[in-house]
């Protein structure tokens, strides 16, 4: 009997432990940590805490981390129209065609993720080649000088970034469509690159959501004049 009174107590003193260990877990790691965090993130980072936050005229109008489209509606087919009157990203996951992959043609934010089609997967190489042609066909540029950027999605899908060859690529058509002197564009083009990461990381790059905000403002900006 008294070793059955141990077993119990034994028992019921390790059920109490752990219940403390997950009382002071749960305070330490649910609530107190988070809030730390949280607090430090606040003070010192507070435009990366809200999620890179872009805005314009007082309004968020995206997030400098992730990409959108830039249209003016649909074909008959439902596929997106690209306004050419802006910057355009690079493809998303679907690379062309709401038939390309299946995966996500439009930064849908709910379906983030690569294509994972290999280098020799029909779908993939004809997704390419039509991207190919119609960048070619709509810039005025021979298809060798079409940036690989230009034609393939990033591994998210979500890339807000284009490389600043395929930014000069489209300046002088979207200088044409807004009316404006091709060297401005291009000058716009140049003042939002950014360098590479601490001089050393990743490549030059060119965020398309705060260049179109750029280029609306000069557009705005020459309306008014």
């Amino acid at each position: 009997m008294t070793a059955v009174n141990n077993s119990v107590r034994n028992t019921a003193r390790l059920i109490g432990a752990g219940l403390r260990a997950l009382l002071v877990l749960t305070v330490v790691c649910g609530v107190l940590y988070p809030l730390v965090v949280t607090a430090v993130a606040q003070a010192a980072f507070p435009r990366q805490a809200n999620g890179s936050e872009v805005r314009s005229h007082g309004k968020v109008v995206g997030s400098s981390l992730i990409g959108q489209r830039y249209d003016k509606g649909k074909d008959k087919n439902g596929n997106p129209v690209p306004d050419l009157k802006f910057f355009q990203p690079r493809p998303s996951a679907g690379l062309g065609s709401n038939r390309a992959n299946g995966v996500n043609t439009r930064y849908d934010l709910q379906v983030s993720g690569a294509s994972n089609l290999g280098a020799t997967n029909t779908d993939l190489v004809k997704a390419v080649k039509e991207r190919k042609q119609w960048v070619s066909e709509t810039y005025g540029v021979p298809e060798s000088k079409v940036p690989a950027d230009a034609v393939t999605s990033s591994g998210s899908g979500l890339d807000p970034d284009i490389s600043p060859a395929y930014a000069r690529l489209q300046a002088d058509r979207v200088a044409e469509e807004n009316h404006l002197p091709g060297g401005t564009v291009r000058q716009l083009v140049t003042r939002h690159t950014d360098a590479r990461t601490l001089g050393f990381m990743g490549e030059p790059r060119v965020n398309v959501l705060e260049l179109n905000l750029a280029l609306r403002d000069l557009v705005e900006g020459r309306a008014k004049r």
